[in-house]
């Protein structure tokens, strides 16, 4: 898998989470949104690795975890993110909306509406969507 396979699946990830919102499957959604970002933090996290060289053990092991916190560690965008929140309040609020996601939501069927809408809202708002700022980033 590479960048170009990750931004893909991250878009397409936001893309199959929007139908399923508008089919009104909020448990699935939220994951999938979860999902969009996870695959944007890694495609700016493959920038890490450079040709010809052989990476940290740390940093490939933790490319493969599904915790946000420690793929932004690993993305090289904390300082970025940081300036970002700073400076957009709506930013902030996706921002902090999308942290409360965890892998293990695929198993939870009973995540409400109102949260699956706020991360909808977190991951794809084109202003203020994390998603859209990743872009930025890869």
């Amino acid at each position: 898998m590479n960048r170009a396979d990750l931004q893909f699946l991250a878009e397409a990830r936001l893309a199959d989470a929007l139908v399923l919102m508008d089919s009104k499957r909020w448990a699935a959604a939220y994951y999938l949104l979860g999902y969009a970002i996870e695959c944007g933090l890694k495609a700016c996290a493959v920038r890490q690795f450079r040709q010809d060289e052989v990476p940290e053990k740390r940093i490939v092991n933790d490319f493969y975890t599904h915790r946000l916190d420690t793929l932004l560690g690993i993305a090289g965008i904390k300082a970025a993110l940081e300036y970002r929140t700073s400076k957009d309040p709506a930013f902030q609020i996706n921002w902090i909306t999308v942290c409360d996601w965890k892998e293990d939501s695929r198993y939870d069927p009973s995540i409400p509406e109102r949260k699956a809408r706020d991360m909808c809202i977190a991951v794809g708002d084109p202003e203020s969507g994390v998603l859209s700022w990743l872009k930025t980033q890869w």
